[in-house]
């Protein structure tokens, strides 16, 4: 049992060394957060049901929209555009569920027809793979830099959304159709959907953004590291002109890997809006694109392309997670959580660019120098 375990921590041990990490960040969470005159490691803040619930459920909104990104930076390429994306379909949303009357007084607000909360989301998810595959079809097909199409769709899309809301507060409480069944999916755990409200039980521990997490990490798992279009995009983010040379389609490969972090964004800017309760297009989803770089690059995805994987990208939302959770529950200052990601992200491209070993060289060389 032993061997297979070490085999397998050889051959990731840039992902078994994040996992480490993420250990040792419980750890040192949980001790750091025992409670004075409580005994024992279960009078830390960190463990919780309700604090473990509320990372489980962050965890998923933030880990679905980072595998996304993740398969695109695999390609050699970057999504800037997952914040402002999420603000602006998390307006449409809302549009959608609630009269026209309750919308801001907007000709296109109030244009925008009422429909079920399920067509809703249907319109919500092939709106943002549309926009994933437009920015696939620029970048693969036309080849424009990445940076450049995801950069103006960062800067347009939040202006699409605070156009259409007047720049106010769209609220969920607007709607005028029932939205119990909704909340659940979106907000509640695997044992509201599945059992009812007012129960006690392990199910109800779950929260359905980590049960949606789950099951799309197991199917992008397949599709990246058991197919052949898995094969292709790594191909295509290891040299792309080979690739194409070799009588593979690169422009529609890559078309295809924006068009899954277009999807992806959607499916977590459904949940993530009825968890918020509300939309504020100056604000929602703001640098969540760098956090799931930060989670992708943690997770042994390169910056250079060619390289990652769905576990590692999983990991890594994990620790960033769970370092606002201590920065929050140590009682520092808020804004020291986006500090820390920027380090990681900081760190992680070192790693990427000159690897452990190389980083250690490079120290060696410099204490020679002096």
């Amino acid at each position: 049992m032993a061997n297979p375990l070490l085999r397998y921590a050889g051959r990731h041990r840039r992902e078994t060394g994040m996992l480490g990490l993420l250990f040792i960040l419980v750890v040192i969470t949980s001790l750091g957060t025992i409670e004075e005159g409580i005994d024992g490691l279960f009078g830390s803040k960190f463990l919780t049901p309700d604090n473990l619930k509320n990372v489980a459920r962050t965890i998923g909104i933030y880990g679905i929209f980072s595998i996304g990104v993740g398969i695109v930076i695999i390609t050699a390429g970057i999504d800037l555009s997952v914040g402002s994306l999420m603000a602006l379909l998390g307006v449409f949303f809302l549009f959608l569920v609630t009269p026209p009357g309750m919308r801001p007084d907007s000709a296109l607000a109030r244009g925008i027809p009422e429909v079920s909360w399920p067509m809703a989301v249907l319109w919500v998810l092939l709106l943002g793979t549309l926009l994933g595959l437009l920015h696939g079809v620029l970048v693969g097909k036309l080849k424009l830099q990445p940076f450049v199409v995801t950069l103006c769709g960062l800067l347009s899309y939040r202006g699409l959304a605070r156009f259409y809301a007047n720049d106010t507060t769209v609220n969920v409480g607007d709607a005028s159709q029932d939205l119990s069944f909704a909340r659940k999916l979106g907000d509640g755990t695997l044992g509201d959907v599945l059992i009812g409200h007012g129960e006690k039980g392990i199910l109800h521990s779950v929260p359905m953004t980590f049960v949606y997490l789950i099951i799309l990490a197991v199917i992008t798992t397949i599709i990246l590291h058991r197919s052949v279009l898995g094969r292709y995009i790594f191909a295509a983010g290891r040299n792309e002109l080979a690739t194409k040379y070799s009588g593979i389609n690169t422009g529609l490969v890559i078309a295809i890997a924006y068009l899954i972090a277009g999807f992806c964004t959607a499916f977590s800017a459904i949940p993530f809006c009825i968890y918020t309760g509300s939309v504020q297009p100056t604000s929602h989803g703001a640098f969540f694109e760098l956090y799931a770089i930060a989670a992708a690059v943690l997770g042994g995805c390169s910056l250079r392309g060619g390289e990652g994987s769905i576990p590692g990208i999983l990991i890594g939302t994990a620790i960033l997670i769970v370092l606002r959770n201590m920065v929050n529950l140590l009682g520092y200052p808020t804004p020291l959580s986006d500090a820390i990601t920027g380090g990681v992200i900081f760190v992680g491209v070192i790693i990427d660019q000159h690897g452990a070993t190389g980083l250690k060289k490079i120290f060696k060389r410099k204490a020679r120098t002096t």
